[in-house]
């Protein structure tokens, strides 16, 4: 009697454990858990990164893009804290379609000095139409190129476009497009991006985040007030190569100040 009665506790258990295992990663509904990655559009948009996005800042106080209003900034006569140190013997490593945004990825060479310290170039990649805005004015594309020090520490120079002619310098970024989404392109070529910065001196630094999860803080901002000029179809052409309205809302400035220099 005991040796049935164990055989039948014995069965017992191994059906449980079955079940148990079968029905792992299952919703109540038996159908597939699926967790939500932020997106730019529905249930996953910007509005909602704070939610679906764990450990992020996302929902902190110092939060990018803003709205530049220049009426309202602290005018500096000085531009020597920011130097730029691009050559033309910088290569690029890659170009991503992350599916967010176009991004290329940078070897060791371009670098900035602020803030007393060197904060090398790492990526650029582009959002359409601009996240910051100066004096609530949207512009086609914004180009982010973000810097990372030894430190691990961060500082991103935003620079504006907007339509006339034709850029020689997209022309050679686009040359490796299209790119679908999760594809990428081994490079290794060299690029000049002193260009981005002949068109204007004058620019503003605030400090704030990434505009995207997960969204962090700390960052220097440096944006630059006058915009780029490329043409409607290299706009087009990266368009069609990201999602439709890959920007993050305006954020509250709260307490920071947003300083010009010139």
């Amino acid at each position: 009697m005991k040796t049935i009665v164990y055989t039948l506790f014995t069965l017992l258990t191994i059906s449980l454990i079955s079940c148990k295992k079968q029905t792992k990663g299952l919703a109540l509904n038996n159908t597939p858990h699926k967790i939500k990655h932020w997106s730019y559009q529905g249930e996953t948009a910007p509005k909602h990164w704070a939610e679906i996005e764990a450990n992020t800042e996302c929902d902190g106080l110092h939060q990018s893009p803003i709205n530049i209003i220049h009426t309202h900034t602290d005018s500096v006569k000085n531009r020597s804290d920011l130097k730029i140190h691009y050559s033309p013997s910088t290569y690029i490593e890659k170009v991503n379609n992350n599916g967010h945004s176009i991004q290329f990825d940078f070897e060791i060479g371009d670098s900035i000095f602020y803030k007393n310290d060197i904060y090398y170039l790492k990526q650029i990649h582009f959002h359409e139409p601009s996240e910051h805005k100066i004096n609530g004015i949207i512009y086609p594309i914004e180009i982010h190129l973000v810097h990372i020090n030894k430190h691990g520490e961060i500082s991103v120079l935003g620079i504006l476009g907007e339509e006339g002619n034709e850029s020689q310098l997209f022309e050679f970024l686009e040359s490796f497009l299209p790119l679908k989404n999760g594809d990428t392109k081994y490079i290794h070529k060299k690029i000049d991006l002193s260009s981005l910065f002949q068109h204007s001196k004058d620019y503003y630094t605030y400090n704030g985040s990434l505009t995207t999860p997960p969204c962090t803080e700390n960052v220097n901002w440096i944006l630059f007030k006058k915009p780029i000029i490329l043409s409607v179809e290299e706009i087009l052409k990266l368009k069609n190569n990201m999602p439709v309205n890959n920007y993050r809302n305006e954020q509250a400035l709260n307490d920071r100040t947003i300083r010009y220099h010139y």
